[in-house]
């Protein structure tokens, strides 16, 4: 599995990352909240480990970026604090686990497993319009049954259209959704993106929207 390992504690984070790669895992390690959001933008992974007080932002703040651009990535919470309020509080926030400090890494383990495998197995409705459709659990879409290659870009672009079919979504909601809050994007981003859509979908699956975004287009009988 890929897995991304949010943790400033150096000695934790290195024993933590040495231990799960033993089992086969490639782990990815940052130190800091935007770094996080860094890499969660431009990777998909299969589970995230997230530590809640990190320099820069919190790990709730992470979490929360997470899940209002609609990514599922199963995340288990990895922390000091063992208050029930805290828990309450991740959980709350869409993680999926909660580990307390000081953990056995066979346990770590055990429940990074446990945590993909529900979300391999999540019961999500599939978003469909026309001929194509998002599976969400399982990042797959597909165009007349058949599954459609998208890059990560791509396929947040279109859930966050087809996420608000019937509305009009601007250029920025699009670029938080693809991005979170990353600034330093260039203008055009978001247009090459649609255009490859178009290319992969159909051209009549997004609608430009003079002036203000885009939209999904109408459904065709």
């Amino acid at each position: 599995m890929q897995l991304l390992l949010v943790e400033d504690d150096e000695m934790l984070a290195e024993a933590v990352r040495d231990g799960l790669q033993k089992g086969d895992n490639r782990v990815d390690w940052v130190r800091d909240a935007s770094a996080a959001r860094l890499a969660l933008t431009d990777h998909a992974y299969h589970a995230v480990l997230l530590d809640l007080g990190l320099p820069g932002g919190s790990g709730l703040g992470v979490l929360q970026a997470l899940r209002s651009r609609y990514d599922a990535t199963p995340v288990l919470i990895i922390t000091a604090r063992d208050q029930l309020s805290d828990r309450i509080h991740g959980l709350d926030a869409g993680a999926d686990d909660y580990v307390v400090k000081p953990f056995q890494l066979d346990e770590l383990g055990a429940r990074i497993r446990a945590v993909v495998r529900r979300a391999q197995g999540r019961v999500s409705p599939l978003i469909s319009h026309g001929k194509v459709s998002i599976d969400p659990a399982r990042r797959v879409v597909t165009r007349d049954g058949q599954p459609v290659p998208l890059s990560l870009h791509e396929y947040r672009t279109l859930l966050a259209l087809m996420e608000k079919r019937g509305w009009v979504v601007t250029r920025d909601q699009l670029e938080d959704a693809v991005y979170g809050d990353s600034s330093s994007i260039e203008s055009n981003t978001i247009a090459v993106y649609v255009h490859q859509l178009r290319r992969k979908l159909g051209d009549d699956l997004i609608v430009t929207v003079h002036g203000f975004g885009y939209r999904v287009g109408e459904e065709r009988a």
